[in-house]
């Protein structure tokens, strides 16, 4: 499939709607981990993000909405949680959220801390300041997917901390994005376009077990 096809898009897409879908996705994160409190367990978040959607007036999921809590965080998208582990009062979580928004998907995550474990906040923060490091480089130098996760992975052992090459960014579009079977953002042999690819960034710590994510539409 061409680099063209690839980044094809259906007839309600606009860029327009991608925006409104990223702010919106970025509203149910905050009112997410606003409502997440020590004591709650693993899957009690999951089910505060659907009443979230629901009062936000989301249209559907595309993507089952994770929350992870403390050693979950270093597991990818596409493994299963560690039991149903409850949040502690100094612990790290990560929410990752996909939801369509008036027929576009939105796509966001973000890593947050409980109480006052300083290597557990500066992981959180890490994987925001790489993600910003990297849709820098990738704005400026107008590199291809490859060259990217290069760069991420680059800046990650810079920083100090493991970057997670199994995720490296997907499409998204008008729903459904899926149609067009793109792949990975990472392996994409060109410069991606405004508005069409999730950039995701995962790090672990180097000696502990937990890590950190952040994730959103490159713009």
């Amino acid at each position: 499939m061409t680099a063209i096809n690839k980044e094809a898009v259906g007839l309600a897409y606009s860029l327009q709607g991608m925006l409104h879908a990223k702010r919106k996705t970025w509203e149910a994160i905050t009112q997410i981990a606003a409502r997440i409190q020590p004591g709650m367990l693993e899957s009690q978040a999951r089910t505060l993000g659907l009443e979230v959607f629901a009062e936000l007036g989301m249209d559907r999921i595309w993507h089952p909405a994770l929350v992870r809590f403390g050693e979950n965080t270093l597991k990818t998208f596409k493994q299963r949680s560690e039991g149903d582990p409850v949040l502690g009062d100094n612990d790290i979580f990560f929410i990752d959220l996909g939801v369509v928004w008036d027929r576009h998907e939105g796509d966001c995550g973000a890593t947050f801390v409980t109480g006052n474990d300083p290597e557990m906040q500066a992981c959180a923060a890490a994987a925001q300041t790489l993600f910003e490091r990297v849709r820098d480089h990738w704005s400026e130098h107008k590199v291809a997917g490859p060259a990217l996760y290069r760069y991420a992975e680059e800046q990650a052992s810079a920083m100090g901390w493991v970057l997670n090459l199994e995720i490296k960014g997907h499409r998204v579009s008008d729903f459904p994005h899926a149609i067009y079977r793109a792949g990975d953002l990472g392996n994409f042999e060109a410069c991606p376009n405004v508005g069409l690819w999730i950039l995701e960034i995962q790090i672990a710590h180097p000696t502990r077990p937990f890590g950190a994510f952040y994730e959103d539409l490159l713009v």
